[in-house]
């Protein structure tokens, strides 16, 4: 489903999923953008469904971190500050190796088909010069990695956390494409031998050379630390 107002049908009847999809797409996109109201009257218009799925997803997108409720406004696409933006990245380098820690221990066969022909298209076009294609690789390779893990938690962590990244960073390409999914064979290797170590290993090496390669969409919020409040009595007697 996407925002040009077709919808997914499940059965006759519109699918709560395909509408949180389609909202959540658009707010990653930039059509919805930071701060502005969601109102549930215009969703439900521009994707051709009732007000009952898109306030069900608004609920579920909210859950997520991109959605927050604002007295006297509603539900309003959230405004990440700075902190909340770079604690992104971090919780990326944390749990992605875990992540292959575990798909070193659960993967399968298919998995491994998988990342294997993914690492073969990414170093063929690394090679090629075809960066423009190597984005959309290396999220199926994350996704597919996250899959092999066996944790449809973490998975769905996983998953939650790219989003979000995608929403508030611009990923520029990779300094050194060819090297970066040189990088990803050798862990597809480490996986596939079960060996755990070198899976975490290699996965915490590509999370900390991927910060570098990415920079705000748009202007977030600054951290505001609000003075304590003073009290009556102690404003008069500084007065």
């Amino acid at each position: 489903m996407n925002g040009d107002g077709e919808a997914v049908r499940e059965g006759g009847r519109i699918s709560t999923h395909a509408v949180c999809t389609a909202i959540r797409d658009d707010i990653v996109a930039g059509v919805f953008p930071p701060g502005s109201r969601l109102i549930e009257e215009l969703l439900a218009r521009r994707y051709g469904v009732s007000r009952v799925p898109v306030r069900e997803a608004l609920r579920t997108l909210a859950s997520e971190g991109f959605v927050t409720t604002r007295r006297h406004a509603g539900a309003c696409v959230a405004e990440p500050t700075e902190q909340e933006a770079a604690d992104l990245l971090d919780i990326r380098a944390l749990l992605e190796p875990l992540g292959a820690a575990r798909a070193a221990q659960r993967r399968t066969e298919a998995h491994l088909k998988v990342l294997r022909g993914l690492v073969r298209l990414g170093q063929e076009r690394a090679r090629a010069g075809r960066i423009g294609e190597l984005r959309p690789l290396g999220d199926w390779f994350d996704e597919t990695l996250a899959q092999a893990s066996g944790s449809p938690s973490l998975a769905s962590l996983l998953t939650q956390l790219r989003r979000k990244i995608a929403w508030v960073y611009a990923a520029d390409p990779a300094v050194r494409p060819v090297e970066t999914w040189q990088t990803c064979g050798a862990l597809v290797d480490a996986v596939a031998r079960g060996d755990v170590e070198r899976a975490r290993s290699l996965a915490a090496a590509r999370a900390e050379r991927s910060p570098g390669e990415f920079r705000l969409r748009r202007p977030v919020r600054a951290n505001r630390v609000r003075a304590p409040k003073q009290s009556v009595n102690t404003a008069a007697a500084r007065s």
